[in-house]
């Protein structure tokens, strides 16, 4: 920012060598002014920037008085001034209105407003935003146009910003691409998992691989599985684990402060089941993997080893079905508030049981959906921490 002495960035496209130069938004953008109630509802928000109003997942809240709301154009940068310092800003692909607690701002001759668009989502150009934001708190924090305007920036010919915004672009293409094959094979997971296990009242699946014909079994969850009971350390001592809500896995618990050490822990090994008693509706199960084997937890983590006859793999995917933990979870405790489902609870459960044979091709076949999903959850992280690094290095 302006008390860098650098006038240049880390990396450069060929053919540009002049210095940046340090000067106030003020001179390259002007607030926008006109109102109108006419037009598309627009929105800005931290993650996406500015996008219709309709295309949010959420309820309209706006007035039905829109007659001071400030106009949108394409090129424009729009912005929330009471979370600028979270990153809600924008550069603006729509014509809209905008609620009158946002400010707008357009880019005077050779400004290229999307180069400004990704450098206001640069960290250090927030934490400008922040400090020179008035207010006593960060829920009274605002940036007016004045106060952004006096914010000195490092700014090449319009030609370099536009290099620069058109590479950019081209980065978040390929950031939402990786993006919609990462849904889409989430989204095709999803509707497996329906068809591929018996829907209530059938003992066979929609879909299934081809060899097997047999009905399926209604068994019970305690037919295979045996609750593991191995006495470990103390909370002040143990290598805690812990089981993350919505099917993300079991990973190490970080504690800020020392366990107590009148609590008995227990030690948990890679390949046992273990779910949280208290957060079954939340989807709290996994696996344990082979780097957290020794790792312990309470009772209220209970683990369990698998029994002959069940592929640890298929059971996982059937009990982590929402038709399965809701539904058993809910009707297990009846009205009562604290869902704290014990073993001997989770072991009375039906589950619908195919033969061995085609538990272990359906188990494998998910595991392999599971490891391209989460290649394709690496390469999307990879592209933004590319992207992060990168705007740390072609901007100043």
């Amino acid at each position: 920012m302006s008390d860098k002495t650098t006038n240049s960035p880390q990396i450069r496209f060929a053919g540009f060598t002049d210095d940046w130069e340090q000067v106030k938004l003020k001179d390259c953008f002007t607030e926008r002014s006109e109102r109108s109630a006419e037009g598309d509802l627009i929105s800005v928000t931290i993650n996406s920037g500015v996008v219709k109003a309709s295309d949010l997942d959420r309820k309209d809240n706006s007035s039905s008085d829109k007659s001071n709301y400030k106009v949108v154009k394409v090129g424009d940068i729009a912005y929330n001034s009471m979370r600028m310092w979270q990153g809600a800003s924008g550069f603006s692909p729509y014509d809209g209105i905008l609620s009158p607690a946002y400010t707008v701002i357009t880019p005077k001759e050779n400004i290229n407003p999307k180069f400004f668009a990704y450098n206001f989502k640069r960290h250090e150009v927030i934490w400008t935003f922040q400090i020179n934001s008035q207010g006593l708190t960060s829920d009274t924090w605002n940036l007016k146009f004045p106060a952004l305007g006096s914010i000195k920036m490092a700014v090449p010919c319009y030609e370099e910003q536009t290099e620069i915004a058109h590479f950019f672009e081209k980065l978040d293409q390929q950031l939402a691409l990786h993006q919609r094959k990462l849904e889409l094979m989430k989204e095709t997971k999803k509707s497996l998992l329906q068809k591929m296990f018996p829907k209530d009242g059938a003992n066979v699946p929609e879909i299934r691989f081809a060899g097997f014909t047999d009905a399926w079994e209604q068994r019970k969850v305690g037919e295979f599985l045996t609750e593991s009971k191995i006495k470990g350390s103390d909370g002040s001592i143990a290598k805690k684990l812990t089981v993350k809500l919505w099917r993300k896995g079991i990973v190490p618990k970080e504690e800020i402060y020392q366990g107590s050490s009148a609590t008995q822990y227990y030690v948990r090994k890679s390949g046992q089941f273990m779910y949280g008693k208290l957060d079954f509706l939340n989807q709290a199960f996994g696996i344990v993997p082979p780097e957290l084997d020794g790792y312990e937890s309470t009772l209220d983590s209970p683990a369990f080893d698998f029994r002959d006859g069940i592929n640890s793999r298929f059971f996982l995917e059937y009990i982590s079905l929402k038709r399965f933990y809701k539904y058993q979870g809910n009707i297990a405790n009846g009205s009562r508030k604290a869902k704290r489902i014990h073993a001997e609870t989770f072991f009375e459960m039906p589950i619908p049981v195919p033969s061995y044979d085609e538990q272990q091709t359906i188990g494998l076949f998910f595991e392999q959906l599971d490891t391209t999903i989460n290649l394709h959850q690496r390469e999307l992280n990879s592209h933004k921490n590319l992207k992060k690094s990168l705007l740390q290095q072609m901007f100043i």
